[in-house]
């Protein structure tokens, strides 16, 4: 059994099966090499049907050493444990050496959030004297108006903005569509971009349904997004790590706390798992306190 062939083949399983993201996928094949390297670096010469549970135990205990956190500990076993179970699946194992492997426990990590204070206050530091001043001022209100990721937001068609009824289609992970209401004030800036900024480009062919371009007519990358946050955040000296996804935590928390239903927001979101939406409810203990003492017939 070759590496390089099933790892090949693991690939076709997480886009095609799976539907995974082209970054998921990445991010999955880069923590199976982690493995792949230390069995070389360990003059192991054999296919992944011969790796054992001693095996897999070094790569870890070597993880741990190199000062990893817990966290990216269990993504990389998260990764090959989906490795061997794709194995399996294929009938090309007949043991999984992942099954005793144990993940180190990590706590549910809560995500930056900015109040809305600190959000308007992000929003209007944008300098739009600039060029291209306008452009990120709808990308921030688009960002936070929506709650998208990322890829979402610089996969972001004009053929699927629908402001007259309030909507935009976003094409999520694993190719799956969902409609997500869009704010006025986020179509307000949109609307000023693609007047003002965008139809001064000249765009690059098959760019042209793309919404947000850079000055090359081409579609932005995920790094200059998180460039010109960067950039507005140091110019605040805002203390918080502010990120694009943390305009998606704070469309998602100040939805939760004002009430919204948690499905919705799920539904928002484009979460498979309502867990994972879970994660915005992050309520403070003198809150709980009050919400049981009001509610509970025995308080």
């Amino acid at each position: 059994m070759n590496w390089e062939t099933e790892i090949s083949e693991f690939k076709n399983y997480l886009k095609l099966e799976k539907g995974l993201s082209d970054n998921s996928i990445h991010a999955y094949v880069t923590d199976l090499y982690k493995l792949v390297n230390f069995l070389n670096d360990k003059g192991f010469k054999e296919g992944p049907d011969k790796v054992t549970l001693v095996q897999l135990k070094d790569l870890m205990d070597w993880v741990n050493s190199r000062g990893i956190s817990p966290r990216t500990q269990a993504r990389i076993i998260s990764g090959i444990k989906s490795f061997y179970k794709f194995l399996l699946i294929e009938e090309k194992v007949e043991k999984d050496p992942t099954a005793l492997l144990e993940a180190p426990r990590v706590g549910r990590k809560l995500p930056e959030v900015l109040s809305v204070t600190e959000v308007d206050t992000v929003i209007n530091a944008v300098d739009t004297r600039k060029p291209e001043g306008q452009r990120n001022k709808a990308i921030l209100e688009t960002l936070y108006s929506c709650g998208l990721r990322v890829s979402e937001l610089i996969d972001l068609k004009i053929s699927n903005l629908f402001f007259e009824s309030g909507f935009i289609k976003i094409e999520g992970k694993g190719s799956k569509e969902r409609l997500v209401p869009i704010s006025t004030k986020a179509v307000k800036e949109i609307n000023l971009y693609l007047s003002e900024y965008r139809r001064t480009l000249k765009i690059f062919p098959s760019h042209e349904d793309i919404l947000f371009l850079n000055r090359r007519g081409k579609k932005l990358s995920r790094v200059m997004i998180f460039t010109i946050i960067k950039n507005i955040s140091k110019k605040l000296n805002i203390a918080k790590n502010i990120s694009p996804h943390t305009f998606r935590h704070s469309f998602a928390t100040h939805l939760i706390d004002g009430g919204a239903n948690l499905r919705a927001v799920q539904e928002m979101l484009g979460h498979e798992s309502i867990i994972t939406t879970e994660i915005y409810t992050h309520l403070d203990k003198e809150y709980l306190k009050d919400t049981l003492n009001q509610f509970h017939p025995r308080s």
